[in-house]
């Protein structure tokens, strides 16, 4: 399978809480909600529903599996709900269990184990294994080079601090830029892929 990252993200590197003020106020985060004044339905709302059309899986850290468990299995009937609910999802996390995994079709795979788990999961046959938030985990998987695409959704915006999906371990990693377009709005959609060999 092929990991793919979808994230809003700041010009200065953010995607805490992109979404609303009590998403993730982690660390006194007060800029929750930041994306909406951007978010149009064909640009952004289009890339969006282009990389979970491809999804054969998702894949979460804790927080954001809650947050997504919480909100898209009670919008039943809406085809792209309906598609979340669906798919097959892998959730990383040391202290969720089994039993609590209340969103259809979820396996938890064991924070201690996560590396070695997410490696299997990318080992097996399938398309694309996507990403959406989950900060934390994204940070893990560009250290180990287990990132096949980067779909940035960058929003003309300074939040001025907060969770970032960056390394800071001072690796130098090269992408090159597939595409990108850009919204009225000025969102630039990027999507890079690692460049091996250099």
């Amino acid at each position: 399978m092929r990991i793919v990252i979808s994230e809003f993200i700041s010009l200065d590197g953010v995607v805490q809480a992109p979404g609303g003020p009590e998403e993730d106020t982690d660390g006194g985060f007060a800029n929750g909600g930041w994306s909406h004044p951007f978010f149009d339905p064909e640009v952004v709302g289009g890339a969006f529903d282009d990389v979970v059309s491809k999804a054969e899986a998702l894949l979460f850290g804790r927080r954001t599996w809650q947050t997504m468990a919480g909100a898209w299995p009670g919008r039943a009937g809406d085809p792209f709900a309906d598609r979340m609910n669906a798919l097959p999802k892998y959730v990383v996390s040391r202290t969720l269990s089994d039993d609590e995994l209340t969103w259809e079709n979820t396996t938890r795979i064991p924070g201690a184990e996560a590396v070695a788990g997410i490696r299997k999961v990318r080992e097996s046959d399938g398309g694309d294994l996507v990403v959406m938030g989950s900060p934390t985990l994204v940070r893990t998987l560009l250290s180990e080079g287990l990132v096949d695409e980067l779909r940035l959704m960058i929003m003309p915006v300074l939040v001025g601090g907060g969770k970032t999906i960056f390394p800071e371990d001072g690796g130098l990693r090269t992408l090159e830029l597939v595409s990108t377009v850009t919204s009225d709005a000025g969102v630039h959609v990027c999507t890079y892929r690692p460049v091996t060999g250099r």
